[in-house]
This record gives structure tokens, sequence and C-alpha cells, in this order.
């Protein structure tokens, strides 16, 4: 697979031992379709323990119309596709078993950062570039403004960091990782950025914050999100309300 060479590439360059400064990148492409894994990672979610997404089986009649077309151009199957072939669970599983595969080369990463001694001057920034609906609101993929797929993983690890393995129920966007990783390097910059420096929440997970996170896909279709609610409006002018204090799932619009 690509995205094993990829890691191999990366602990060899890690291997190498370089000297000064460095900045490396690894982008792997996993678990995007198709998502094919082989047998060992999909050992790891068996059927019995696997369990499919929550789901409402009437989630989209309070949802405008106009939500059903923002995922027009992609192939992905539909939910109700997959339960009449019985395939959820199958792809649920392929799902899974790519995520796990990709967070072992991860890991490859990680252990070669410390055989290396760069464990502790390192600073390391981990994310994806969108979420994957499993079922939620009737639909499989991406390419909408609901929770699941605009939700990312997204970790950052710093040297001596004091709040080290905490999380953090802020609102924040991924046009805020340059911004901080240029507070952390200590450089010198006169672009006037899209998104706050997150120092303030890797010092302190809980720090005031008063941003949201604005997420737009497609012309005229935007999200915001902060801790209580997430606003949807679309092209057309229709909108959507969540409360995630009573309605995390966004089952009432």
């Amino acid at each position: 697979k690509g995205d094993y060479k990829i890691a191999e590439w990366a602990v060899k360059t890690l291997d190498s031992k370089p000297k000064g400064p460095f900045f490396l990148s690894a982008g792997f492409f996993l678990p995007h379709v198709p998502c094919f894994a082989t047998e060992k990672w999909f050992d790891m979610h068996p059927v019995d323990k696997t369990q499919l997404a929550q789901i409402k089986r009437d989630d989209r009649k309070d949802t405008p119309r106009f939500s059903w077309y923002m995922h027009w151009s992609l192939p992905e199957p539909r939910l109700r596709w997959l339960e009449e072939h019985n395939e959820w669970m199958n792809l649920t599983r392929s799902y899974l078993a790519c995520t796990t595969f990709v967070d072992a080369q991860i890991g490859k990463l990680m252990e070669a950062l410390e055989r290396n001694g760069f464990a502790d001057n390192t600073i390391v920034v981990l994310w994806s570039d969108h979420g994957w609906h499993l079922g939620e609101k009737n639909h499989w993929h991406k390419s909408t403004l609901w929770e699941e797929a605009t939700r990312v993983p997204f970790i950052i690890a710093t040297p001596g960091m004091k709040q080290a393995g905490q999380s953090s129920s802020r609102p924040v966007n991924l046009v805020s990782i340059y911004p901080t990783l240029v507070g952390l390097l200590d450089l010198e910059s006169d672009i006037d950025f899209d998104g706050p420096d997150l120092a303030p929440l890797l010092d302190n997970p809980n720090a005031a914050w008063p941003h949201a996170s604005l997420i737009d896909f497609g012309y005229g279709n935007t999200a915001v999100r902060d801790e209580h609610w997430r606003y949807i409006r679309y092209n057309d002018g229709t909108e959507e309300l969540y409360d995630h204090q009573t309605d995390p799932n966004e089952w009432k619009n």
C-alpha cells in the first residue's frame, strides 16, 4: 500500500538522524475510499463487537431539501442501499480496518521519533481533512455541513507541554495550524491570519475561547459551530440549527 511506503520513507528519514532543525510531512490516503485493508486489520473489528452508527430513521424529515444536493457528485452508496444489500456492517468494518491500519503507520513514526532522540524536542501535529458519515443522517460519506463530516481528529504535541494528553471541547479550525506553528517556533510574520493561535488552549484546554469555527462547503453553504450550537445556512437561504448541549447527534433541527 502507498500509506505503508509513506510511513517507511518517513521512518527512514528519521533514522538518518537529520542534523539541525527539520520539517517532515507525511500524508496518508486511508481511510479514503476504496476502503481496502488486509485481513489482519479486519480481525481487529469482529462483527460481534462492531457497533453500527446510531441513527434516527426519519432524521432527514426536518432538514432542508437543499441538504440532499450537497453531495450530488459523489458515487458512494446511500444507507438504504447498504441495508438492502446487507453491506452496512461490511463497509463499517472496512472503514474501521483502514483507520486502524493508518493508526499503526502513525505509530511507526512516533516510535522513530523516540528511538532517534527527537521525541522531546519536536512539535507533532496530527489532523484529518474531514470526517465521515457511517450512516448518520442516513448518509454515507463526506461532503456535508453536519458534525460527522466536519469534526476531525486534531492533535498537537509540543516539547515540555504542561497539559500533555488533555483534550479540549473548545471549537477550533484547521486554519489555526499555521498561526499556531508560527507562534510555537517564535517566527516573524506579517500575515493577517484567518484563524487564531491555539497557544492558549495548548497551555490550558479549558481557557476562555471566544472563537467559533466556520466551515464552508460549496458556494454559499456555511456552518458555524461553537460549544453550544451548530448553525447551517445553505445557498438557497434554508437553515438548520442544532443544540449540542441537548442534541449531540443533531437529530432535532
